[in-house]
């Protein structure tokens, strides 16, 4: 049974609560939002793998948070279906050309839903155990392991964020409030130090695996990770 993280971004209490209900008799974890700014938070927060987005919604339309959310280097790999009444053709091609994956008209029955979400993360590869390798790492978001030179590193669940948020965002810097909206969440209030004190932790960890180095302090700007030394 998949895990996934679905975002339902519906105005319509009712509907969003109907949706949800199937999703997680399917067994998909579920997020709700009644609108674009509470949707873009949650976004920050949780990073689902796919977000299911109304067209009419109240304070920006479906399309424009689909084109906006598809220009974020954040969000650029997020699969989007579209939910709409609207049926002409020229209408689902604005919809799938602003960068959804896929477009269901209203009204849908629940099973063809699931099915579609199922295609789409299938093709998006979002529903599938993931594995990231960088240098001597190799992260299994599926199973929540990290190895170095085939030795498992122990990760706090800070720590494993931390590791795999940097990890996919290879070669970048981010300064320490980016990381704490990014890893902790932009509703979590704690210092900028936290930061600090988990970076410690996480290299302490990754020494034992000679990875350590991977995690780069950029001198009046933050870290990164990278494999290549400075």
């Amino acid at each position: 049974m998949t895990s996934s993280k679905i975002l339902i971004i519906e105005d319509e209490a009712p509907i969003r609560e109907m949706i949800a209900f199937h999703l997680s008799r399917a067994g998909f974890e579920t997020l709700e939002a009644p609108d674009c700014r509470s949707a873009r938070q949650l976004l920050a927060d949780e990073r689902p793998s796919l977000a299911l987005v109304d067209w009419m919604l109240p304070d920006m339309s479906g399309l424009e948070l689909t084109r906006v959310l598809k220009r974020d280097r954040d969000n650029e790999d997020l699969a989007i279906i579209m939910l709409t009444a609207r049926a002409d053709e020229y209408d689902k091609v604005a919809g799938l050309e602003g960068g959804a994956d896929d477009y269901i008209t209203k009204p849908f029955s629940p099973r063809e839903l699931v099915a579609r979400i199922q295609a789409v993360l299938r093709r998006s590869g979002a529903g599938d155990n993931e594995i990231i390798e960088a240098g001597v790492l190799e992260l299994d978001t599926a199973g929540h392991r990290v190895t170095a030179n085939g030795t498992e590193i122990k990760l706090g669940p800070t720590e494993y964020r931390l590791l795999h948020f940097l990890m996919t965002h290879a070669d970048r810097v981010y300064s320490r409030t980016q990381l704490l909206d990014r890893v902790w969440g932009a509703n979590v209030y704690v210092e900028e130090r936290t930061v600090d004190v988990h970076v410690r932790r996480l290299r302490k960890a990754l020494q034992e695996g000679d990875a350590d180095e991977y995690i780069q302090t950029v001198r009046g700007a933050g870290y990164r990770f990278s494999v290549r030394h400075e």
